[in-house]
């Protein structure tokens, strides 16, 4: 009776681990230990909670590409842990596949006789619901600044949420191994951010803030200014500092437990997961909790449970822990229904902990059943219904995406900006799903009867040959220039910072990918909403919309290749209303993309013509969203992307397009 008790035992543990949530987590056995310094630093607290006194909670804070993973990267490898490949903690294959955090993560380093809670956050401006909810787990933050570019827009965007919470920064100027980065430099960008600091209302205490200089590429960071450390290249000075100048968490072993939701997972085999850090208290595996929510007639108990597991994230594997104590970041399974901003404490605990107040969005777009002629031929997800569930459940992990019910079998999605609701999109779609979606309209406010937008701050570096294109394109989108000059340590090159509403912004990035030949750089980030600055110029032309369905020939495009850009290939399925190219005019053009050569029983040399077409523009997800205009969607399926117009007949059309627009 032992032996298969044992053995049913061990293949739960296995199913538990070997879930797709935790797929790059090594099993207990197969990870290389930790530091010695990890088994010292067990329980000398009651209940075998680790003592407050021994934990360091820290958030990794920075602009997009200015080396926040690669800095985990190493920090993790001097600790011990077993890192399988660059940029570990980006486990979500979109992550991986575009170089950019996407969520932000959670693990555990030993230091010494110290534990050291890290968080590693995204970068960019879409993502930032991602920092202001994790950012009160941390007493502390390491703000990573690229000595060679600066603080930018978004640099200011998590400073100022680290600095509302009351967090001590570190400033780490990255990449000083850099040819252009000099010890001015270094200088130049340590004012740029004391001044950003003392705009943003630091107190004097976060204004007094170490300054360290790094490579995490290769690895090492030091407390002066260097080329490259003459004696050991590690990361144990940026250690140290943080245990020296990160306050321990102030919270007590003694009273009951509670703890604040901050992250949420789905497990097959454990189900819902609560990442949070522990506000006070102690729990253990096996204690009775509950879920608490706060509404506007008080506070509200969701659920009753038990706790049937416990977990820490040590390096990039999920121990499992009997108890954890007040300050120490954990995640627990056991309840199903509280998530992200609910409450879990003891049974006898009533009172909700406040949630985080997050940014408004600032863009929308309905998704909605596919409807097009070529509907169904791809997915396997195709109803109303199964798109509203997929939306629901989106919004109770992400909490910077709103979903409301729109007419019927349409939603309303409400986010910060293309590239996040592109990220859902495309998620959905490798999911199976068929979809329509809208282009994002830009939420607007009204105060005291006067329209308000959102308005954006964008940092913009390019070549002095393109600065007119740029600007000129942007005074088009009711964009405003603050500030211009030359970037200092490269020789022609100007850096712009501007401010121009939301939507003048949407689809920009394309077009000035376009106008600088790749060579440019932009970076926004949301600033405030001021009042309305009147309609954007012209910023598209027409374009080249199907009038036949069937397959695309490459006689059709031959004669069509004159009126503008084609977005479609030979053998292309298409039908009408189908967007297939930009007209090189203004206005709308219908053509027959399907039309064949009509055959004859005259044969002459030459008579036939080989057909040389250009190329053509074949749109990314984020470029389509950006490209459609009010009257028309996006056909989004597993494996194709369409530009369609709203309504599909002609006749139809004509009559839409003579009604007043809003």
């Amino acid at each position: 009776m032992v032996v298969p008790l044992l053995r049913s035992l061990c293949s739960t543990t296995r199913k538990s681990f070997s879930s797709p949530h935790y797929s790059h987590i090594k099993p207990l056995s197969y990870a290389r230990s930790f530091s010695t310094a990890a088994a010292t630093a067990a329980a000398d607290a009651p209940g075998g909670a680790l003592d407050p006194g021994r934990l360091r909670n820290v958030a990794v804070i920075a602009h997009v590409d200015h080396g926040k993973t690669t800095l985990m990267d190493r920090l993790l490898r001097q600790c011990g842990a077993d890192i399988p490949h660059e940029r570990a903690l980006d486990s979500i294959d979109l992550e991986r596949e575009r170089g950019i955090t996407i969520a932000s993560k959670v693990t555990s380093i030993s230091w010494k006789d110290k534990e050291l809670n890290m968080v590693d956050t995204p970068g960019h401006a879409d993502f930032g619901g991602e920092v202001e909810r994790v950012v009160g787990m941390v007493e502390g933050a390491v703000l990573v600044v690229d000595a060679g570019e600066g603080p930018l827009a978004q640099t200011k965007f998590v400073l100022a949420k680290a600095l509302k919470y009351g967090l001590r920064p570190i400033l780490l100027l990255n990449k000083v191994d850099k040819p252009a980065v000099t010890e001015e430099r270094c200088n130049e960008v340590e004012s740029l951010v004391f001044d950003l600091f003392a705009n943003l209302g630091a107190s004097e205490e976060q204004l007094d803030f170490p300054v360290l200089y790094a490579s995490a590429k290769e690895g090492w960071a030091s407390s002066t200014y260097t080329k490259s450390p003459p004696n050991v290249k590690d990361m144990s000075q940026l250690l140290d500092a943080i245990v020296g100048h990160v306050p321990p968490p102030s919270a007590s072993l003694d009273a009951p437990f509670q703890m604040l939701v901050s992250m949420m997972e789905k497990d097959p085999y454990l189900g819902r997961v609560l990442t949070g850090r522990v506000t006070c208290g102690v729990v253990r595996v096996g204690d009775k909790v509950h879920g608490l929510k706060n509404t506007d007639d008080g506070t509200v108990k969701i659920e009753e449970g038990k706790i049937v597991k416990l977990m820490k994230k040590k390096g990039m594997r999920a121990d499992p822990v009997d108890s954890a104590g007040a300050g120490d970041i954990v995640s627990m399974a056991g309840l199903s229904s509280p998530t992200i901003g609910h409450t879990v404490a003891n049974a006898e605990i009533m009172t909700a902990l406040p949630t985080v107040v997050l940014d408004p969005p600032t863009i929308s777009m309905t998704f909605g059943v596919n409807d097009s002629p070529l509907a169904g031929s791809d997915g396997s997800h195709l109803t109303g219904g199964k798109i509203g569930d997929r939306l629901l459940a989106e919004s109770e992990t992400n909490l910077a995406i709103n979903v409301l019910p729109s007419t019927s079998e349409s939603y309303e999605v409400q986010g910060r900006g293309e590239l996040q609701l592109g990220i859902l999109i495309e998620n959905m779609r490798r999911e199976g799903f068929e979809l329509s979606v809208s282009p994002p309209k830009v939420m607007y406010k009204v105060e005291k009867g006067v329209k308000l937008e959102p308005i954006e701050e964008v940092t913009i570096e390019v070549d002095d040959e393109h600065v007119g294109l740029v600007m000129e394109a942007l005074s088009h989108r009711r964009g405003e220039v603050t500030d211009m000059g030359p970037v200092p340590g490269n020789m022609g090159r100007t850096r712009m910072c501007l401010t121009c509403p939301s939507r003048g912004l949407v689809g920009y990035r394309s077009v000035f990918s376009s106008d600088t030949r790749g060579s440019g750089f932009m970076h926004r980030a949301f600033l405030t909403y001021e009042k309305y600055r009147g309609p954007l110029g012209n910023v598209r032309k027409g374009v080249l919309v199907s009038m036949g369905r069937g397959l695309i020939t490459a006689h059709a495009l031959m004669g069509l290749e004159a009126r503008g850009i084609l977005f479609v290939a030979p053998g292309m399925e298409t039908y009408d209303g189908m967007i297939i190219g930009e007209h090189s005019r203004d206005t709308d053009l219908d053509v027959n993309p399907v039309r064949s050569k009509e055959l004859t029983n005259v044969r002459a040399a030459c008579k036939d013509e080989n057909a040389k077409l250009t190329p053509p523009r074949l749109m990314s997800l984020e470029e389509a969203i950006g490209y459609v205009a009010s009257d028309e969607l996006i056909e989004v399926t597993p494996k194709a992307i369409r530009l369609r117009k709203r309504y599909l007949e002609v006749n139809k059309r004509k009559a839409m397009s003579k009604r007043p627009k809003d």
